[in-house]
């Protein structure tokens, strides 16, 4: 992985600029460090940030089957907003998995408040920070080169923490939990989303999906809920939203194909190819009833009450 040097540019703006250098991550999982060579990539940084859904890179909740998928997938954001409650102020936010910082960007603004995010992608940071800069927040948000598997802060101390569509890449997703619950004070919240497997559902079964992201397993919202309870955290909410995850890789594939000879000239038509067949596989196994997504709150509620 990487961490980062600030040099000036020779913008009018006088705005910094970022460029990686070379460090290792330890106590990463095999699956979190292919996750990272994938996300640094320039195909996919290119994709991600021109299709998928601009500084929000996750699922979206839709009002029609063409809304644009920026809109969508900030809807997402806010609903999870709205989940998780008011951080309190001069409060902490840690964002696990917080790809281009959409979504850290908006709990700073909205709140006031320090967020910590947490992200092992080297381009995807790269992005972030130059974003928060842009967006004159730089100052709120820190951007760690940092797996969550092993997060490099101090034990409790989040009021909140926040992860949108990550955790499936994790290779030991039970330590993702354990570190959630480290890191948060007693009462704290934790709000996620992520593209599981149906409760029930043999592995074998989403074998086209899980060769594409290189993965053994999916989690399910059973086995979160069996995390959860083992390091101490109360599942408050599952807001099952599954319909939305096969509406959104259908809206992807859609824009892909629309937009396949534009975008071929900055991706490689190879990459086109394999995301298109990807997609493919996530709709069919959400169509089948073999996937689940939706939004979860948790609370850490040993040693006090959880807050409003």
């Amino acid at each position: 992985m990487f961490m980062w040097r600030k040099r000036p540019t020779a913008s009018t703006t006088n705005q910094p600029r970022f460029e990686p250098a070379a460090v290792s991550l330890p106590n990463t999982s095999a699956a979190a460090t292919v996750a990272a060579d994938y996300y640094d990539s320039a195909d996919a940084d290119h994709f991600y940030a021109e299709v998928w859904g601009g500084e929000d890179i996750h699922i979206g909740l839709y009002d029609n089957p063409t809304e644009a998928i920026a809109t969508a997938s900030r809807r997402t954001v806010s609903a999870l907003l709205e989940l998780a409650g008011p951080v309190p102020a001069g409060g902490c936010v840690v964002d696990l998995g917080s790809g281009y910082g959409g979504a850290s960007r908006l709990l700073a603004a909205t709140y006031g408040v320090q967020v910590q995010a947490i992200n092992i992608s080297a381009v995807e940071n790269q992005r972030h920070r130059q974003l928060n800069v842009e967006a004159g927040l730089a100052d709120r948000i820190t951007v760690h080169d940092a797996s969550f598997e092993s997060v490099p802060l101090a034990d409790g101390c989040a009021d909140l923490i926040w992860s949108q569509d990550a955790i499936l890449h994790s290779g030991h997703r039970a330590r993702v939990l354990e570190e959630v619950a480290r890191l948060l004070k007693p009462g704290g919240i934790f709000v996620l989303t992520d593209p599981m497997a149906a409760d029930g559902v043999a592995m074998d079964l989403l074998q086209p999906i899980l060769d594409r992201i290189h993965l053994p397993d999916l989690a399910s919202p059973q086995r979160y809920l069996q995390w959860a309870e083992a390091v101490g955290l109360v599942r408050e909410v599952w807001q099952d939203k599954t319909p939305m995850l096969v509406r959104h890789y259908d809206r992807v594939r859609q824009e892909l194909r629309q937009r396949h000879d534009d975008l071929v000239g900055r991706i490689s038509a190879g990459y086109l190819s394999r995301m298109d067949a990807g997609l493919g596989h996530w709709v069919e196994g959400g169509e089948a009833g073999r996937l689940s997504w939706g939004l979860m709150r948790f609370v850490k509620a040993d040693g006090g009450e959880a807050r409003a």
